[in-house]
């Protein structure tokens, strides 16, 4: 496994869906997850999807900057992606970073433990 590999394509999957359906992205999470948006701590698969389908906005379309990936413990893996995010309507884009703690799943795959993002103000 080429964690640079697994890195890429799950930000490209994971960024895909949520600019499409966002309430796709209940099985990258499970009920031990965490999100930190903006600093609010919200735990478990259910409560962060209903985060994400509660922001103010409709569509929105990220373009990823840069990803970077690292091996954690018990065949985990860090990502941190930065990016920009443009907003339907609004002119200039918001800068990001976003970084995710991968645990592999009992059938191979892998699911969000940890996620923590953040708007990167100039």
């Amino acid at each position: 496994m080429d964690p640079d590999a697994v890195a890429k394509a799950f930000v490209e999957h994971y960024y895909s869906t949520f600019d499409a359906n966002r309430a796709g992205l209940a099985n990258l999470y499970q009920d031990n997850s965490m999100l930190t948006f903006e600093g609010q701590k919200i735990q478990g698969a259910q409560n962060i999807v209903a985060k994400l389908n509660s922001l103010p906005f409709q569509q929105c379309k990220h373009s990823i900057t840069t990803v970077d990936c690292q091996p954690s413990g018990a065949g985990g893996m860090l990502v941190f992606v930065s990016g920009n995010l443009q907003l339907a309507g609004e002119q200039h884009a918001l800068k990001f970073s976003q970084m995710f703690h991968l645990m592999p799943t009992p059938q191979g795959s892998f699911f969000v433990m940890n996620d923590i993002f953040r708007l990167n103000y100039a």
